[in-house]
């Protein structure tokens, strides 16, 4: 008889003049049937901004042993034959960028017009449709359409990326932060609704142009996905004197969700935003990514995995397991060993009694700072500090939320922070009673 694994869904309702509701649910997975698949949901190609043709990005993932990749260009999806010239995939990665395609795909393959050497020479880019067969491998490696829905209110970059979309979604826009936010998701969800696919939206970068603070993301209830780790150097990923790094970020978004809004947490992702192929600078690939537990490479049974919650993300640290008991209310984790490695693992949350009248954060002359509020220390709390592979925490029922974060002495081998250290980041539990107190 297959063990079944039970855990908890919340699913959306919809919307009344209060905000969005959840009701709890329960499903059922057969855990004996379950593995583990690697991927990243955030990459760019010569569609947008990357500088490399999306086939020759896809074999990169492939070969690095990646399950599944969505390719994410700006406001685009690549459906029909789109026409370049070389001269600009020249600038962007390189003169040789076309050679390695056609050694790559072969010269049948790849379409060319014009003169090479003028002007006029230029080279096709492909729709998925078109190229996915070259790519594919059932079981093994699966490409996913996306779109990253890249919006703006004023000089403030909104950028969220759809993933399963069928058609390319437009800038929703909106007169705030939040509700730019809420409209794209409410655009993504519709075609979801009307397609009848699973499709998942995720808010990119949360700190990229200092555009978005916790407490936006955290009034935003319908969004339940964001980048704990984007592999662009330039995204402000630590934050600065001002504005906290995106492991407080999560936190202070986490506590206001499940103390003040009862609402479900945000689930965090690993991703590349990758950009440059052909060199060791820039936004290179292979810096993060979700691993997710389904039954099946397809994108139906990824994305309802992942809406559930059951994936991890990593920058480099393995996890051979992740389980919680909510009979038990205890989290463990199963860390791959590594040879001469060691691991620490933080259980972080914020407890029940935090201070909820922390004073704002002011300038000199005690004007309100409009960057972020100061909280209360007590959110992101370590509640707990283990070394080893099979670290465990108990919640005790004054956390309003528990997440692990485990750390490697190994450090990243293709790092977008100074002193980066490969890890790996759970997503929060011990939530759901406090919105559920059946």
């Amino acid at each position: 008889m297959p063990r079944l694994r039970k855990f908890g869904l919340w699913l959306l309702l919809g919307t009344l003049a209060s905000g969005w509701w959840f009701i709890p649910i329960t499903l059922a997975q057969d855990s004996s049937r379950s593995q583990w698949y690697k991927g990243n949901l955030h990459t760019h190609s010569l569609w947008s901004d990357g500088d490399d043709f999306p086939e020759m990005i896809g074999d990169w993932y492939r070969q690095h042993d990646y399950h599944f990749l969505a390719l994410t260009d700006h406001n685009v999806l690549g459906t029909e034959v789109r026409w370049m010239k070389q001269s600009e995939i020249v600038r962007r990665g390189g003169p040789e960028v076309l050679n390695k395609y056609v050694a790559k795909f072969g010269r049948q393959w790849v379409q060319e017009r014009g003169e090479p050497g003028t002007e006029q020479h230029e080279v096709a880019l492909r729709p998925l449709v078109e190229f996915r067969s070259q790519l594919e491998q059932d079981g093994r490696f699966l490409l996913i359409p996306g779109e990253e829905i890249s919006d703006a209110v004023g000089r403030l970059p909104i950028h969220l990326n759809a993933t399963n979309v069928t058609e390319v979604l437009a800038p929703a826009r909106g007169e705030t932060v939040r509700e730019a936010i809420a409209n794209n998701v409410r655009a993504v969800a519709e075609q979801a609704r009307s397609s009848g696919r699973q499709i998942l939206v995720h808010l990119n970068h949360p700190n990229f142009g200092w555009a978005i603070t916790p407490e936006d993301l955290a009034f935003v209830a319908e969004e339940r996905f964001f980048e704990i780790y984007n592999g662009h150097p330039a995204v402000n990923q630590e934050g600065d004197e001002l504005r906290p790094g995106l492991e407080l970020f999560w936190d202070i978004a986490n506590t206001l969700r499940i103390d003040r809004f009862a609402s479900p947490p945000l689930f965090g992702l690993g991703t590349d935003d990758s950009h440059n192929y052909h060199g060791i600078r820039g936004a290179t690939p292979g810096r993060g990514w979700i691993v997710v537990r389904a039954e099946k490479l397809e994108a139906e049974q990824l994305l309802t995995a992942i809406h559930s919650g059951d994936f991890y993300a990593s920058s480099g640290v393995v996890l051979r397991d992740v389980r919680f008991d909510r009979e038990s209310n205890e989290l463990k984790l199963e860390i791959e060993p590594q040879p001469g490695v060691e691991f620490t693992t933080q259980f972080v949350g914020t407890p029940v009694d935090y201070d909820r009248t922390w004073p704002a954060a002011t300038d000199a002359e005690g004007r309100t700072l409009s960057v972020k509020e100061r909280y209360c220390p007590k959110i992101g709390t370590v509640f707990k500090s283990e070394g080893g592979p099979s670290p465990s925490y108990r919640l005790s029922g004054n956390e309003l939320y528990v997440r692990a974060i485990v750390t490697s002495t190994r450090p990243h081998p293709n790092p977008s922070l100074a002193n980066q250290f490969e890890q790996a980041w759970t997503q929060p539990v011990g939530w759901e009673r406090r919105l559920d107190p059946r």
